[in-house]
């Protein structure tokens, strides 16, 4: 690894040194994420895969869109990164995904699932329009070729004849050597150009023949669709117009540089069905491929990672959907390949006839929760905040519009961490609250969240509770359940000089920041709003009229979120107190430490106290119709 600094270099290696690389590579992505932490088995399992398209393609030149691009780290690696490495998802360092402004070899940003087909599809044209010559290729597994967008991409691909390239990355299934030495001979025989030129002399010789040519082309145009049909796996992409190729073993480094090689001479779309195994290499990741999919650091000799004291979000929500379903036998449970992360994986060994994961289809999963409503089931929703924007209007249109009784779980509220913009729950708030119907909650600790859980499920109509990633504050959960009064904030501390009105992870922030503006001989009152909507009007009238100063704080975007609805519902009344909003001003939040977020956005308890402090003479002297906010991004 060491003598490979730029892919050209890969080009020039013997077979076997490109097998030693990638043992070299393995060992060092294995030793690596035990440190940094982040996405191991997806990125051991397309070791050798890289590795050839480095060989075969130009990735300054060529463009090749890895969908999701979590197992992109070998990529880095090869195309100039790999000292850079030790900075993986780390504040200012590499990020976790494929970063257009990190590389040149980096063509188009992804995060999100199942969008590289259609943003292939997008440079292939705009290649053709500009009578440019690179190639195109899309890298996509299988759990994102679950995704409809995926198929509309291919579609359309095959509708317009596009000379583009995907790349199918099975980690599912194995591959038998029978199997793989005849798809082996088929491949090398289906790609090979003289082939092609072979096919299509004969074709048009044989409808040079008058009549009797004619039928024969038609007959052997029909046997030939027969056979396919019996024989071929990839009928289904053939039928979309691709040319199927496979399955190939996606770790024989010869048969996949034949093959890649050869696809790269042909016309038309075309699909390589590379089979892969998740975690090779590494025995704890390859049994437990779903564990080392996002994983934090570990020790690599026992792949343990470090147990906390607390329990996470995730574990009282998976806790609480097992109790609950003994309760309640119209309980389902929903997910969008997200199982493990959603803590829903005791409930599916329990309960699998209740436990439906739809695959990367979070649109589905909406609309099928609300004909689960309609039919008299209690759906459950999970999955995470940022994957709830891909189905904004399924919860508009098909739940919401309806009215329907259905429960939406958003894991990673707020602040994710290491994964950075694509995957920040930011925006729910924001884009949720202005759909009618809809009962929004957040809780401030763990025995406040399982409330609202309870509470969530006796609502006749559709509920969202956001909730943060990983541990809340070390509050036990009791085990009786309290139906919460939907609406109601909570007043938690009295104050004299100003209140503090905050949501979420957000209250604890705050409370911490009252000790330290209490150090400063500033009192403030603080107030769990429990509610993203309804609002508790009543409780902001009486704060309105007891303090001429306010502070909104949220762990979301500023605007449209949390603080503007309550702006919006102080300008209402007849006393216009001062108003400061504390969150998430317009800009994408890169990835870090969760800790290193809150500081650099002034959202850390210091930094709240501090901001509050720089604007107090502003507070106290100017007019109590000013409205004051933060006014510029990270502002010091």
């Amino acid at each position: 690894m060491d003598k490979i600094n730029l892919p050209q270099a890969i080009r020039n290696l013997t077979l076997e040194e490109k097998k030693l690389l990638a043992q070299d590579v393995r060992n060092f992505l294995i030793n690596q994420v035990s440190v940094t932490g982040g996405h191991l088995a997806a990125n051991l399992g397309v070791v050798e895969l890289t590795i050839v398209i480095q060989s075969v393609f130009n990735t300054a030149k060529d463009r090749i869109i890895w969908d999701v691009g979590h197992q992109s780290y070998v990529h880095k690696i090869l195309t100039g990164r790999y000292e850079k490495m030790p900075t993986l998802r780390q504040w200012e360092g590499l990020s976790g995904f494929p970063k257009s402004k990190e590389s040149i070899h980096d063509a188009f940003d992804t995060g999100h699932s199942s969008t590289s087909v259609s943003a292939a599809v997008g440079l292939a044209l705009a290649r053709d329009a500009n009578n440019e010559n690179y190639s195109v290729a899309a890298v996509i597994g299988d759990g994102a070729l679950t995704g409809g967008m995926a198929f509309e991409a291919l579609n359309h691909a095959g509708q317009e004849a596009l000379d583009i390239l995907v790349i199918l990355n099975d980690n599912e299934m194995s591959i038998s050597r029978n199997v793989g030495a005849m798809s082996a001979y088929l491949n090398r025989l289906r790609t090979d150009p003289h082939y092609a030129r072979t096919k299509g002399g004969i074709d048009s010789a044989l409808n040079k023949i008058p009549v009797i040519g004619h039928n024969m082309a038609r007959l052997a145009t029909w046997f030939k669709d027969k056979v396919k049909y019996l024989m071929v796996p990839g009928v289904l992409f053939e039928e979309l117009g691709f040319t199927y190729i496979g399955p190939v073993d996606g770790h024989d480094i010869q048969e996949l540089t034949r093959v890649l090689s050869n696809t790269s001479l042909m016309k038309g779309p075309v699909l390589v069905h590379a089979i892969t195994q998740k975690g090779r290499g590494y025995g704890p990741a390859s049994k437990n491929p779903d564990r080392f999919h996002g994983v934090g650091p570990f020790d690599v000799e026992t792949g343990l990672c470090e147990a906390g004291n607390k329990k996470s979000y995730t574990e009282i929500f998976g806790d609480f959907m097992v109790a609950r379903a003994e309760e309640d036998p119209k309980l389902v449970a929903i997910t969008a390949a997200m199982a493990s992360g959603t803590g829903l994986n005791e409930f599916a060994r329990k309960y699998p006839e209740r436990f439906f994961d739809v695959g990367i289809c979070e649109q589905h999963a909406v609309t099928m929760a609300a004909g689960m409503a309609k039919g008299g089931l209690r759906p459950v929703v999970a999955f995470y905040s940022t994957f709830s924007q891909r189905a904004f209007d399924q919860i508009l249109h098909d739940v919401a519009l309806q009215n329907l009784p259905v429960v939406f779980a958003l894991d990673r509220a707020g602040l994710v961490g290491e994964d950075g913009p694509t995957h920040h729950g930011i925006f729910d708030l924001a884009f949720l609250r202005i759909i009618p119907n809809l009962t929004i909650m957040a809780p401030s600790n763990e025995n406040e969240f399982a409330d609202m859980l309870y509470t969530a499920l006796n609502i006749d109509g559709p509920a969202v509770i956001r909730y943060p990633r990983g541990n809340g504050e070390g509050v036990p959960v009791n085990h009786k359940r309290q139906r919460l009064e939907i609406g109601r904030a909570k007043m938690l501390k009295k104050g004299e000089d100003l209140a503090i009105i905050a949501i979420g992870r957000a209250v604890g922030l705050a409370r911490a920041a009252g000790d330290i503006l209490n150090e400063r001989g500033i009192n403030a009152a603080l107030v769990d709003a429990r509610f993203a909507k309804p609002l508790d009007t009543e409780m902001l009238k009486k704060v309105a009229a007891e303090y001429d100063k306010i502070v909104f704080i949220e762990e979301g975007c500023l605007a449209g979120g949390f603080g503007s609805a309550g702006l919006e519902n102080i300008s209402l009344g007849q006393i216009k107190p001062q108003v400061l909003r504390l969150g998430i001003h317009d800009n994408f939040v890169e990835h870090g430490k969760t800790d290193q977020l809150f500081e650099f956005l002034q959202l850390d308890p210091a930094g709240i106290a501090d901001t509050i402090m720089k604007h107090w003479d502003d507070l106290k002297n100017t007019k109590p119709a000013r409205v004051l906010e933060l006014l510029k991004f990270g502002q010091n």
